[in-house]
């Protein structure tokens, strides 16, 4: 198998490299798309805008309340959302945490070995259905691993906004991602 490694370019603003291809070569004229970012492509300070958005639906939002048995009537109750403060249903939290969580793995956590923890979760604006949820994440910090040399912790703190770019959840993020030299999970597993 032949290996045609990220190709960098130099970013005169930053003066550094930027990594500006994400396929890899798997045979003659044959490429494989890969994702995510390798513990070196984080850098404090960037932010990393994740799309597509997503509208949510009031059949996403009833679906996920009745997976996760939460019986709260104000995500599944017309009848009962409409004599509260919204005057109508809202979009269950959980769903918007978890959400953001998935816009952002191509992007922040696709390398990932694991997930180390979610931190200050705060839910600034309600969702309803029919509002289309959009996500960037800032990387906040990043140190190598002391326990695993092949790996590094990455800090970052994730935005939701809804189709009015009005902040609607935030929460930190800290994982343990794969170095380039540390991805025999990788390698294996053919990607």
């Amino acid at each position: 198998m032949l290996f045609c490694p990220y190709k960098y370019t130099r970013d005169p603003k930053r003066k550094e490299r930027v990594m500006t291809g994400t396929v890899k070569q798997v045979g003659d004229r044959t490429f494989r798309e890969t994702f995510g970012r390798y513990f070196e492509d984080f850098n404090i300070g960037d932010v990393y805008q994740h799309r597509p958005g997503r509208t949510i639906t009031q059949y996403d939002n009833i679906s996920f309340t009745l997976l996760t048995m939460n019986t709260h009537p104000m995500h599944f109750d017309e009848e009962y959302a409409k004599h509260s403060e919204f005057g109508r249903c809202i979009v269950c939290s959980p769903l918007t945490v978890a959400l953001m969580v998935g816009m952002s793995v191509t992007d922040v956590s696709q390398k990932a070995i694991a997930n180390l923890g979610w931190t200050d979760i705060k839910l600034t604006h309600p969702m309803f259905p029919g509002d289309t949820l959009y996500a960037e994440s800032e990387v906040l910090d990043k140190r190598d691993s002391k326990s695993r040399p092949g790996a590094g912790l990455v800090v970052v703190k994730t935005t939701g906004l809804n189709q009015d770019k009005v902040k609607v959840c935030e929460f930190s993020r800290t994982m343990l991602i794969m170095k380039r030299s540390g991805n025999e999970l990788e390698t294996k597993a053919g990607y």
